[in-house]
């Protein structure tokens, strides 16, 4: 295993990983942070009725660009506590996966589905 690489995570039940509520939302908005310790995007996301509009700040600086963020399709953990950062408070957390340089990649889907659609 190179040191890129990161070992697999402990076995874990069904149960525990129902307890992660992943949602689809589409951004509605993607402005810099330039508070963040870290370079990154400040997010407003449409998770649907039931979840309604969340905001996330998101280390996506590199691979993505505010232009093509509106609009697009995004998963996060809607589940963990609000998180302060900087001046703003982070109330999901936007998945995505490391590229070979270790910059955020968002996950995608392969087809748009409606706000809100939870993982399984």
């Amino acid at each position: 295993m190179s040191a890129d690489e990161v070992a697999p995570a402990p076995v874990i039940a069904f149960d525990d990983f129902m307890k992660v509520d992943i949602r689809v939302g589409t951004i509605l908005a993607a402005e810099p942070f330039p508070e963040a310790r870290k370079p990154a995007f400040r997010l407003t996301i449409d998770f649907g009725e039931a979840i309604g509009i969340k905001k996330s700040s998101a280390q996506i600086t590199v691979r993505h660009s505010l232009e093509d963020l509106v609009g697009r399709q995004v998963m996060a953990v809607v589940n963990f506590p609000p998180r302060q950062i900087g001046p703003m408070r982070s109330e999901v957390l936007t998945l995505g996966f490391p590229d070979a340089a270790g910059n955020v990649v968002l996950a995608a889907l392969s087809h748009p589905v409606p706000n809100g659609g939870r993982l399984f």
